[in-house]
């Protein structure tokens, strides 16, 4: 446990500390923001502080501060450090600084601010990879809070009629509907603070309950992996813990999200707290639940799911072990707190990805959005491809570990592009561009290696993946060194 208060203390020290030097890199400043600028009553619409923040969080969150906090435990006390530095280093100046250069650049959404700093090419690369990956997002979230719905209670005739978690399916599709055409303060912004406060209590109340039975769990000291009696996964922790916890570290995903709430910031001092702080918060409910699921791991002297109904078989179900973890330590009102986490959080996520997308294409196409007809020539389209999707996961007995391990790569292969983009405009600028591309370098090793060495992809030896790993990013420090010699030392 001293480990998980060094870490605590070291992310909210690190908010206060490197936030604000970040903030003083970007040198944020009055000038009008697009809330005002743009204002258009749909998705340009200036909105207090305070309900940005709840719904930031809430956008990049979901549920995978949770999932992937948990399945980086495994690792062993690794993921504390990942989860500190990671999200302190990279993820909180990859948020920060993609919402701020969105709102610099009129609420650009990421495919044209990629495209303004790498070149064309780099963004119809990015445009086509953003627009797919938000896609998985939206069916991935509508599966997995389905099925969980669906194992409470679902209409009988619809499951003998359409299928099992056909109801809830179009339950949730009608939802996504919804909220992705509205304008963003008529659904999103009234209900995500309300969710995005259950989620942060759930987190705090299970710090409590973690702080008052103070668990035996391992510490950073006692090695990065827990190997004693068994390890828990056979995967490196190079590079497979960086793309287990994407969200509480770092995660591409946030730079598509980040533009929405560019386009509703009043003014750019509030960036800081909204961006950065989102993220660091993001960090703080990932690092509680690896602490969590270190005592369910390996608490001493026995784990805690052999005092949990389900034991050794849920270790694998990691819904399973959030709502088991809920109810043993927080009761009745533990489980409903579990069901918004699990059910409502990856919802909120997936509706904010697909209006990403609506507008990510719309931004594109120059299609005004302001027209509910324009809206719908985007979103019909583009529901039935995830629809798709759905049906591909739903029918295939790996679909959903398939398009997750997929989704964890593509994701983190986001904020490679984005941390690169973020690079040159700082180079541009003239700015200290050395605090985002160290994080770009690292990730750049770290997605060409899991794409080498994972079973879905090239798989490729260990040792092997590592190699080519290193040299991509020895050839991407190589090839930004030309080009900054070239365009901003000689300029």
């Amino acid at each position: 446990m001293i480990s998980f208060i060094i870490a605590l203390v070291a992310l909210v020290a690190g908010y206060f500390i490197y936030g604000r030097f970040v903030e003083r890199v970007f040198g944020a400043d009055d000038r009008p923001t697009p809330a005002y600028t743009r204002s258009d009553g749909v998705d340009y619409v200036a909105l207090p502080a305070r309900k940005i923040f709840m719904i930031q969080f809430l956008n990049i969150a979901g549920t995978g501060p949770i999932f992937g906090a948990i399945m980086g435990a495994k690792f062993g006390p690794a993921s504390y450090l990942w989860i500190v530095l990671g999200c302190i280093f990279a993820g909180a100046v990859h948020d920060y600084l993609s919402g701020m250069l969105s709102v610099r650049h009129g609420g650009a959404g990421l495919p044209d601010l990629v495209g303004h700093y790498l070149g064309k090419r780099t963004k119809m690369l990015m445009l086509n990879f953003s627009i797919i990956l938000l896609l998985i997002v939206g069916a991935v979230f509508v599966f997995s809070p389905a099925k969980i719905l669906g194992g409470i209670w679902e209409p009988q005739f619809m499951v003998h009629t359409f299928g099992r978690y056909s109801f809830w399916i179009i339950i949730i599709f009608l939802y996504y509907l919804v909220a992705t055409l509205l304008p963003i303060d008529k659904i999103i912004g009234r209900i995500y603070p309300v969710f995005a406060f259950a989620l942060i209590f759930m987190a705090l109340a299970m710090m409590v309950v973690l702080f008052s039975k103070f668990p035996d769990i391992p510490e950073v000291w006692e090695g990065l992996s827990k190997t004693e009696g068994g390890s828990l996964t056979t995967n490196p922790i190079f590079p497979c813990l960086f793309i287990s916890i994407a969200c509480g570290a770092i995660s591409g995903f946030h730079a598509t999200q980040s533009p929405l709430m560019a386009r509703c910031i009043k003014h750019e001092k509030q960036g800081r707290p909204i961006f950065y702080g989102a993220m660091i918060t993001e960090g703080i409910v990932a690092l509680i639940w690896a602490a969590v699921a270190s005592y369910f791991f390996y608490g001493n002297p026995i784990p805690g799911y052999q005092t949990i109904t389900g034991g050794s078989g849920v270790l694998g179900d990691v819904p399973s072990i959030v709502n088991l973890v809920c109810h043993d330590w927080l009761g009745v009102f533990g489980g409903i707190l579990a069901l918004l986490g699990v059910v409502a959080a990856p919802i909120t996520s997936g509706d904010t990805a697909l209006r990403s997308a609506r507008l990510i294409i719309a931004d594109f196409a120059h299609l005004d959005q302001k027209p509910i007809r324009k809206r719908l020539y985007i979103c019909i389209p583009m529901f039935a491809a995830v629809f798709a999707l759905l049906m591909w996961e739903m029918k295939d007995a790996n679909g959903f570990e398939r398009i997750w391990s997929w989704f964890g790569w593509a994701n983190q292969t986001l904020s490679v592009f984005t941390l690169w983009a973020l690079t040159v405009y700082l180079a541009r600028e003239h700015k200290l561009f050395w605090i985002t591309l160290i994080p770009a370098v690292f990730m750049t090793c770290v997605c060409t290696t899991f794409l080498m060495y994972s079973p879905i992809a090239v798989h490729l030896s260990l040792t092997a993946a590592r190699i080519i790993g290193c040299a991509a990013a020895a050839l991407s420090i190589v090839l930004f060194s030309i080009w900054y010699k070239k365009k901003i030392l000689k300029s």
